[in-house]
């Protein structure tokens, strides 16, 4: 059975985009790979991540490439994506940039931190501005 949702996992993640849509799919498909992992005694870091979306095409070259874009070390566990999201963000950035083959910077940062408010709504946003809160309030 989890073998199976693995698959369904490796099929949807190459239809990756530049955008919103595809970047609430993979906030939630990253909590769905977290809750797999821990059920089969699987450490929750960046290289299981990626051999669990992309199987064989997660070489040893494309973790590095994504672990020195994010600089993140692939073996580090990673915290919970709704209560730590700022790793995460950076995770989900590099794989997008070196999937598409484009820059690191050309990822829509503002399409990706609005889709983790459509992925756990009871979250606090990743970018929210304390200052201007402050003052305002």
């Amino acid at each position: 059975m989890v073998i199976w949702s693995f698959s369904i996992l490796r099929i949807m993640i190459y239809e990756l985009n530049n955008n919103q849509e595809c970047f609430v799919q993979l906030w939630l498909r990253l909590e769905r790979t977290r809750r797999l992992l821990g059920g089969q005694y699987k450490r929750f870091c960046i290289r299981n991540v990626l051999k669990a979306w992309f199987d064989i095409k997660a070489t040893d070259d494309f973790i590095w490439e994504v672990c020195h874009l994010c600089g993140q070390e692939g073996w580090n566990e990673l915290p919970l994506p709704s209560l730590y999201p700022r790793k995460h963000r950076e995770f989900l950035r590099a794989i997008l940039a070196v999937r598409l083959c484009i820059s690191y910077w050309k990822v829509n940062l503002k399409a990706l931190d609005a889709a983790y408010s459509i992925a756990f709504p009871n979250s606090t946003p990743i970018n929210v501005n304390k200052k201007g809160l402050a003052v305002r309030g």
